[in-house]
This record gives C-alpha cells, sequence and structure tokens, in this order.
C-alpha cells in the first residue's frame, strides 16, 4: 500500500515538473511570430478590414497567462484618407493560470497604451466605422452547433479580481471631410480600480476636448456574484471645463426587462455664459441683459426604463427665478411627452434679444419681415406628436407687458394640439381663451377665442408701446380662425367676429369734438391747445366681422356728454385697403365735464379712404352743408372756416397720422 502510495506521488510530481518545466520552456522553444499572419488573417476576417501586427509578440504561460501585442493597426475601408481606423501602440494582458480551472479569473494587468480611434465622414456621408465586424465570408453553421442547447444566461465563471486595468494616453478624432471639421478628445486616461464581483469599482476618466478638460469619478457596483441577475449601486461626480459639476447617484437594475433605472441627478450652480467663453462660442442668442445666464442650477430625480423615462422633484434655478418640474417621456417613435412647469417669476424682456434699430430709428423687429418663397413645412413630426405640457408663472414680464397667474396647457394627439386653457391676470382685469391648431393636412388651420375683462388699457399701453393713446376699461370677446402659416395666406382666410369695449376712459393725442365742430381746429388751423388734446368718452364700442380678409364694421361708436361718432365700414386685410365714414352727432354742452359753456360749429362727416400706409381723409361736405345752422354764415366765413378738399386732406393726414404711429412705431 505504501509503495502504491510512493508511486502515486512520484508520477504526481513528475507530472507536475514536466508541467512547469513546459509552461517555462515551450514560449522560449516555440516560434510564436510564426502565427502572426494567421492571427492577422483571422482578425481581417472578422472585421472586414486590414489588420497588421507591427510589433513582436511576447506570450508567458506561467504563473501568468498572458500575451503583449504591439504596434496594432485595423485599418479603414479604401476610400478614405487616414489609413488607419483604430491603432495601438501596445496591449497587455495577464491572467492568472491556475485559477482558471475552479472558474475564477484573475487579471494582474489589461493596459492599453497610447490606442487611437479616427472618425472620418467623407464628402459622400459615409463613414468609416460603417460596415466594420461584415466579414465578406459567412460562417457555415455546424450540426453540432444547431443541436447545442441554449445558454441558461449564467456567467461561466464564479470570481472576478482585476489589479490593474487602464487605457492610457488616448485619442478619438472626428473628421468632416465635407465641412472641413477636425475635433479631438486626447489625453485620454480610464483606470479602473477593485475590480470585483463584491465591491464597488472604482471609476476615473480624464480626457481634454478640444483642449477643454473632462474628468469623471466615481464607483459602480458591488454588481453582485452575479453580474445581470441584481441591481446595484451607481456613484458618479462629473465635472466638465472646471465650471460645471454634474452628480449622479442611485442604481441600475439589470435583471428587469427592459433594464431600470433610478437616479438622482445634481448640477451645482454654473454660469452658461462662463461655459461658453471656454468653448471660443457665442450664446445662441445674446440675451438684452448681460448679467443674466450666470447663475444656473438644476436637481431632479430621473427614473424608469430606456423605453420610459419619468422626470420628478424637479428644481431649477435661472439667476433670479426659480421653477419646479416634472417631466415624462415615452414612445419615442411618436414621442409621447408630458411636462409640467411652475415657476414664481421672470423677466423674459432680460432674456430676448434687444430690439435693433433701423436708420430711420424704428425697431426693425416690428417691421413686417420679407416672404420670400419660403419651403414647404413638413409636418409629419407635429402629426405623430403625443403631449400634455402645463405652465404656471406667479408674475411673468414680456415686451415690457406685465402679467401675474399665468396658466396654460397645450396638448396634442393626432395632429390636433389644444390650448385649454389660457388665463392671465393683467392690468387689474383677465384674460381667458382656448385654441386649436390642426396640421392633419399640409396647411393648418388655426381657431381662437378670447375674453378680455377690466384691463386698464391706458397703463397697458404706455408699458407695451410707450405711447398715451387710449384709456379706459377694456373688455372683449373675440373669435378668429384662419389657414395657412404664410402672412398672406393668413389674411387672405382670417375669418370671426368680435365686439371690443372700453368704458370710462379716453382717446389720447386727438380731439374729436373739435374736429367735427369745426374743421380749422381738427386739422391745426387754429390756435393749438397748451395740454395733450383728447376725447373723453364713457363708452367706445368696436363690434366687428372678419370674413376672408375682410374687416366690417357696421356700428362702431363712441358716447360722450359731448358728442356721439359712429364710424361704419370695412378694411381689406389682404389688400391694405380702408373704407370707412365717420359720422358725428354733436351734443350742445358738455355738462358733467366740467364745462357749461355753449358749443356752436358745423359737425363734419369724413370719410376715410387709401391704404395702411397712406390714408386718406376727406370731410363730406355735401352732409355738412345740409346740416341745419344754428346762425347764417356768409360764404366768405364759409371758406374760412371750411379749407379745400386737398388742404383738408393734408392736414387730417398729418394730424390722424400722429395717433396712428403710436401703433406703428412699437
Amino acid at each position: 500500500m505504501n509503495k502504491a502510495v510512493k508511486w502515486i506521488l512520484v508520477i504526481a510530481g513528475s507530472l507536475v515538473a514536466l508541467i512547469v518545466i513546459a509552461v517555462i520552456v515551450l514560449p522560449m522553444v516555440i516560434d510564436v511570430e510564426k502565427y502572426k499572419p494567421q492571427i492577422e488573417q483571422q482578425v481581417a476576417k472578422a472585421t472586414g478590414r486590414t489588420f497588421k501586427l507591427g510589433g513582436d509578440l511576447q506570450p508567458s504561460l506561467f504563473p501568468w497567462i498572458g500575451v503583449r501585442l504591439s504596434d496594432l493597426h485595423l485599418g479603414n475601408p479604401s476610400g478614405f484618407k487616414e489609413k488607419d481606423f483604430v491603432s495601438v501602440e501596445s496591449f497587455e494582458v495577464r491572467v492568472k493560470l491556475l485559477p482558471l480551472l475552479s472558474r475564477n479569473i484573475e487579471v494582474k494587468r489589461f493596459v492599453v497604451n497610447k490606442p487611437v480611434i479616427v472618425l472620418e465622414k467623407r464628402k459622400d456621408g459615409k463613414g468609416g466605422w460603417e460596415g466594420l465586424g461584415q466579414s465578406t465570408e459567412k460562417p457555415a453553421v455546424t450540426a453540432k452547433e444547431k443541436s447545442a442547447p441554449s445558454s441558461t444566461g449564467e456567467l461561466p465563471i464564479k470570481g472576478l479580481l482585476v489589479g490593474e486595468f487602464a487605457i492610457t494616453n488616448g485619442l478619438i478624432v472626428w473628421l468632416d471631410q465635407a465641412a472641413g471639421v477636425r475635433k479631438e478628445v486626447k489625453d485620454i486616461d480610464l483606470v479602473l480600480t477593485d475590480i470585483s464581483f463584491d465591491k464597488p469599482i472604482g471609476v476615473a476618466f480624464s480626457a481634454l476636448a478640444d483642449q477643454k478638460p473632462l474628468k469623471l469619478d466615481g464607483t459602480i457596483g458591488p454588481v453582485g456574484a452575479q453580474p445581470g441577475k441584481s441591481p446595484f449601486p451607481v456613484e458618479l461626480a462629473l465635472k466638465l471645463l472646471n465650471e460645471l459639476d454634474v452628480t449622479l447617484s442611485g442604481r441600475i437594475d439589470p435583471s428587469a426587462a427592459p433594464i431600470k433605472f433610478d437616479f438622482a441627478v445634481n448640477v451645482a450652480d454654473f454660469s452658461p455664459r462662463k461655459i461658453m467663453d471656454q468653448l471660443g462660442q457665442k450664446l445662441p442668442v445674446e440675451p438684452a441683459d448681460p448679467k443674466v445666464l450666470n447663475a444656473v442650477a438644476v436637481s431632479l430625480k430621473l427614473k424608469g426604463t430606456p423605453e420610459n423615462i419619468v422626470v420628478s422633484d424637479g428644481k431649477l434655478k435661472l439667476d433670479d427665478s426659480q421653477a419646479t418640474f416634472s417631466a415624462q417621456a415615452s414612445e419615442f417613435d411618436k414621442p409621447n411627452l408630458k411636462a409640467d412647469l411652475n415657476l414664481d417669476s421672470i423677466d423674459l424682456d432680460r432674456y430676448l434679444p434687444p430690439p435693433t434699430k433701423d436708420k430711420a430709428g424704428t425697431d426693425s423687429a416690428d417691421k413686417p419681415a420679407a416672404d420670400p418663397a419660403a419651403k414647404k413645412t413638413d409636418y409629419t413630426p407635429l402629426r405623430r406628436l403625443v403631449m400634455d405640457a402645463r405652465f404656471k408663472a406667479g408674475e411673468l414680464k414680456v415686451q415690457k407687458a406685465r402679467m401675474q397667474n399665468l396658466e396654460i396647457r397645450v396638448s396634442a394627439r393626432n395632429g390636433v394640439f389644444q390650448l385649454d386653457p389660457l388665463k392671465i391676470d393683467l392690468y387689474q382685469g383677465n384674460l381667458a381663451g382656448t385654441g386649436t391648431l390642426n396640421v392633419q393636412k399640409d396647411k393648418p388651420t388655426t381657431a381662437m377665442e378670447l375674453a378680455l375683462k377690466g384691463i386698464q388699457a391706458g397703463p397697458l399701453i404706455k408699458d407695451v408701446m410707450a405711447k398715451e393713446l387710449i384709456e379706459g376699461a377694456m373688455a372683449a370677446e373675440i373669435g378668429l380662425n384662419f389657414t395657412g402659416d404664410a402672412p398672406d395666406l393668413i389674411r387672405q382666410t382670417l375669418g370671426g367676429k368680435g365686439d371690443l369695449r372700453f368704458t370710462d376712459g379716453a382717446i389720447v393725442g386727438i380731439d374729436l369734438a373739435s374736429m367735427v365742430r369745426n374743421v380749422q381746429t381738427a386739422v391745426g388751423l387754429a390756435q393749438q391747445p397748451s395740454e395733450k388734446p383728447r376725447t373723453d368718452f364713457a363708452e367706445l364700442q368696436l363690434p366687428f366681422a372678419i370674413t376672408s380678409g375682410l374687416f366690417k364694421t357696421d356700428a362702431t361708436r363712441l358716447v360722450s356728454p359731448l358728442l356721439r361718432v359712429l364710424v361704419t365700414g370695412k378694411a381689406d386685410l389682404a389688400k391694405e385697403t380702408l373704407d370707412f365714414r365717420v359720422e358725428p352727432k354733436f351734443v350742445g354742452t358738455i355738462q358733467g365735464q366740467g364745462d357749461t359753456a355753449k358749443r356752436t360749429g358745423i359737425q363734419v362727416p369724413v370719410m376715410v379712404a387709401g391704404s395702411f400706409a397712406s390714408p386718406t381723409f376727406t370731410p363730406d361736405l355735401k352732409a355738412m352743408l345740409n346740416q341745419q345752422l344754428n346762425q347764417p354764415l356768409d360764404k366768405e366765413a364759409l371758406k374760412k372756416m371750411v379749407p379745400s378738399k386737398e388742404e383738408t386732406n393734408k392736414m387730417m393726414q398729418e394730424g390722424v397720422k400722429g395717433l396712428l404711429k403710436g401703433f406703428g412705431n412699437q
């Protein structure tokens, strides 16, 4: 028995000795260089690209099985300026031999030094990365492979331990031959530490993107004894340009189908202006206030799957404004979007570009833009879109108008967008409205309903237009609809009706009482008053209807203790022509307006014609002469009181156009 044991030990020892001698001696006596052509051929076959091993093969077998390669080159397809798609100066991997017998992997080193990846795009749009791995030969499937049992999804290893994992001095180059653009991400370093199943894996990444620093640090895992079978934590911190700090904390569950994630994301205070300066770029839109976009911060929770992303508990700081938000995105082929934003207050005028002045000193932004033959708009993406977005703001300022308690909801489905509700408090009153945009056809259709109540017109117009034009409490019921997205087509198809009312106010800049009493005073022949002319009224009402771009009013009226004015007529919005009759009815006294003097004079109906740009004003002399005069006038007196048609038209233009400028210059 003892002899048998002795012989067994001798044989076992001899075998071990032979194995040790073999793994030490074999690399010395076997010429591995002769296998390089075969390796190059197999890689080229698998990738469909040329492959070259320029350096020596340096294998090892014990105690670490491994290999060291140098000067590797994977080529680009023909037709590209850059010869190599990927090149590596050196690559080394060493794995401990004996633990492999028990399905444990212990890696001493995995180091890639100076890898270079060139992403080249030709002028015809084809990229050098396209077709990678598409071999010209398709391997035949053997009967054994067909009958092999399917994988259970369990990893073929029990344990993993990596001592050193590093990619150093990497370079990624982007070349766009059509645009003549070259971008580089260089000095790429990636180091993973404590790589195992039961410990957090340390991640350290750094690079220079066009000479701008990028850094990522953190931990991933532990991933568990069976990676992919249970959730694992992730803690990462990203730093960009030494200005932007982003932290991500949460977990990933790869066992779910589809994979699930749950993160808390925090973006610390940063300045978009400084980031753009470091990138050597200008802001897409230069705001009117150079002090804005200097303090932005964001925090949120991000949860879901690659197919359904939910954002909750969002907080946004934008300079002096604070907001909360939430969102959801799914069905990305449509997509299906939901969003909710609640803002405390914001002055949008600070963020909008400043108005530019033309040579005449007017705001060029207010002039109608040229309307060249525009490319037809493709509404296909909007027809697929599903959306439900809500926005609320406590205070908002835009175009100098101040608003409070703003509430908007926009929904979309099957190419129909609904605005409901639209609610705004402004200038002691409120505005409510609804709207619809239908893009199911090539020419969109739009309809909207607006209701205004108790809005003080004077302060509103003064803030927005810096003019004093009309005062009083404004109310309105307006319904409009039109077809198309080009200004000309909108004007041609505009339709609807409405009723605009002002109460207890005044028209500032024109004295209608004097205009209808006495043409000389109205057109400026008489001595002008020192105070700004105005027409007080108890009510100004403008009912209207619009059909195919033709605006018509039959009963626009102004009521005051001094006079009554009736306006009838039409305006062609497409042709921009006017055809109105202003018919006054004078009241003899203005009792109740602080003046008890008797008022006498000729009441002059006025015909308004011409175009929007050059209106003409002609007194209706026939109607004037048919009036019953309180006192007789001789012909000479009448001549002095009533100028010629040409003089009247010229001076009426100057007087009334002065009022209209208040609208045109804004």
